[in-house]
């Protein structure tokens, strides 16, 4: 039998992140990134090959702790993130700290962390960031400004890994998910489900980047609802 691959996938338990440990488990080690034990060891318990990767990563001391014990590494995926929806006129300054800090510092802190074990097996890192890494809309600065942001944190590792570690932006339109349905809310909005990407769409488009042969790379994807 082929020894599996192994993926550390963070924000694994929901949404876009637990339909990427879905579409991976069948030829993957999934590590099953989380805050809440209970909710990682189930999805754990789901899959062909996982094992829990639960800490908070906005705390470094956790972080330093959890990724020590990290072995072989093939891919990580970071899919854990925030929202803030207002009006600049309205942020308090500690949520746009807390917005970035899950949001860019924790994809930067995490991924210097496991470099060792990426280029080692001469890996890849996905980022699942948001079309609001390339625009910004009304009362979604703080979130698009962490976005556009995160583009800047894998241009650079992509540059500065080149030869050694695959870089990989994906960009999804809206997905029906729960950070979808708050945002709508805080919007004001109808929530629609039929006219936005299934977390399924996006999940393929990772496995799509991880398949690709190891002379190629993806830089960025881009996955928007059809309609």
């Amino acid at each position: 039998m082929t020894e599996r691959r192994s993926v550390l996938i963070t924000g694994a338990t929901r949404g876009i992140g637990r339909a990427i440990a879905e579409e991976l488990a069948e030829g993957w080690h999934i590590l099953v990134g989380g805050t809440h034990a209970d909710t990682v060891n189930e999805l754990v318990a789901s899959l062909p090959s996982a094992e829990p990767f639960v800490v908070d990563l906005t705390d470094d001391a956790a972080m330093a702790d959890a990724t020590v014990r990290v072995g072989q590494l093939d891919a990580l995926v970071h899919s854990a993130g925030g929202i803030v929806v207002s009006p600049i006129a309205e942020m308090d300054p500690q949520a746009w700290r807390d917005l970035f800090e899950i949001n860019v510092v924790a994809v930067a802190a995490l991924t210097s962390k496991l470099l060792p074990q990426l280029r080692a097996s001469h890996g890849q890192v996905i980022a699942i960031n948001s079309g609001s890494g390339f625009h910004t809309r009304a009362n979604q600065s703080a979130y698009s400004a962490t976005k556009h942001a995160l583009v800047a944190v894998t241009n650079g590792l992509r540059e500065e890994e080149r030869g050694q570690v695959r870089v990989t932006s994906i960009h999804p339109g809206p997905v029906d998910t729960d950070m979808q349905v708050t945002m709508q809310e805080l919007l004001g909005g109808t929530y629609q489900p039929e006219k936005y990407l299934h977390p399924a769409d996006v999940a393929r488009t990772v496995a799509l980047a991880l398949e690709m042969r190891p002379g190629a790379s993806v830089d960025y994807l881009s996955v928007r609802p059809a309609g």
